[in-house]
């Protein structure tokens, strides 16, 4: 009796096998989806604004309301002085987003249910906040 595992879904699965050296970097099925969530991103809200109009269409509404809703929490949260960083936290905003997304989809992959994923992130805006704090 062969069962299907609940946890198999969060195994990352190789998809192109590559050593270089003695470290493997592989293109696995996290990799995939982090592209995938770029290129989801990309169609959902950059290619609806490259042909921007007064009044907007459906996608290029989607697209405003999105920024508006990341904008409104970013100043109530933090002030007015913080939209200086708004492209920064909208960007990390709408990775997680359309990641989580893509992995509630069948056959999906979440990428931020690795720990790694989350701890880069975290690293990075650590860096990133601290560096902006020393100037």
């Amino acid at each position: 009796m062969s069962g299907h595992s609940p946890l198999a879904q969060f195994e990352i699965k190789p998809l192109v096998n590559l050593d270089l050296a003695t470290s493997n970097i592989s293109f696995t099925n996290s990799s995939l989806f982090m592209i995938l969530a770029l290129i989801v991103a990309a169609i959902l809200l950059a290619l609806p604004m490259r042909n921007a109009k007064l009044v907007p269409n459906r996608m290029q509404s989607l697209s405003e309301m999105l920024y508006q809703f990341v904008e409104t929490i970013l100043k109530d949260t933090a002030g007015g002085k913080s939209l200086k960083y708004m492209p920064l936290v909208f960007t990390i905003f709408i990775f997680v987003l359309f990641s989580n997304l893509l992995g509630m989809l069948p056959y999906g992959f979440t990428v931020t249910s690795h720990i790694i994923v989350t701890f880069a992130l975290a690293l990075f805006l650590f860096i990133v906040v601290n560096i902006i704090a020393f100037r």
